[in-house]
């Protein structure tokens, strides 16, 4: 962690709200008004992997909460955002294609539970549109579970994501991406130099063995460009 880096203690906060999504969690307020949305997790190993994973979004220009260390290391955080909008249901067309732009990084980093359980992890604030919770990327699913080896270097996301049935919510949002429109998407991930990609992982707490994988997932991605999706 940068020093620089905000550390934030939920135990010197009043807590204002209570849990929005599947994980226990609350709105935390701070003596200055400052409100963090804080996720108490299974390990300190989850909340590591949601932090790198929400490096990655950012490397790769996705618009995500900001997220904020804790001194409780099995805790995540991000900075309270008073949405417009807290459904995929209630998108414009212009706000569902803006939010298909990013396919392709929930597919790199296997976020499964890109659109949600029920269409509520995807919203809108000041116009623009946001992934509000990336802890069912990378290694581990939403609730905590390690995803094994089916978080591969093949990157089969790119096609489930849009036609899974037992992922109704992203199918509903993805299925109909266009094919230039896909393409420009994993244009977004291939383009970012491999020392960049090692960089964020190493500088977030991540290992080597996850900077391979990404890698990996990238040359599997820029190999599909030249595939009939």
């Amino acid at each position: 962690m940068n020093s620089n880096e905000l550390l934030i203690d939920t135990n010197r906060m009043v807590r204002v709200g209570g849990q929005l999504g599947s994980n226990p969690a609350g709105i935390f307020e701070e003596s200055n008004g400052r409100r963090y949305y804080v996720k108490n997790l299974e390990s300190e190993a989850h909340a590591s992997n949601e932090f790198i994973a929400a490096k990655l979004y950012q490397l790769a220009g996705a618009p995500t909460l900001t997220y904020v260390h804790t001194q409780a290391k099995d805790q995540v955080a991000t900075q309270w955002l008073a949405l417009d909008k807290k459904h995929i249901a209630h998108f414009t067309e212009t706000e569902r294609k803006a939010a298909q732009q990013w396919l392709a990084v929930h597919a790199w980093t296997a976020n499964w539970d890109a659109a949600g359980m029920d269409g509520d992890n995807q919203g809108v604030a000041n116009g623009r549109v946001f992934t509000l919770d990336v802890g069912g990327a990378l290694a581990f699913r939403a609730h905590g579970d390690p995803k094994g080896r089916a978080f591969g270097t093949v990157v089969d996301e790119l096609t489930t994501l849009r036609n899974d049935p037992h992922n109704p919510y992203a199918v509903n949002l993805f299925a109909d991406i266009s094919d230039e429109a896909l393409r420009e998407s994993i244009q977004k991930v291939v383009c970012i130099p491999d020392e960049e990609i090692e960089q964020v992982i190493l500088n977030a707490g991540g290992s080597a063995k996850l900077v391979e994988k990404m890698v990996a997932r990238k040359g599997d991605m820029a190999r599909r460009l030249g595939m009939n999706f």
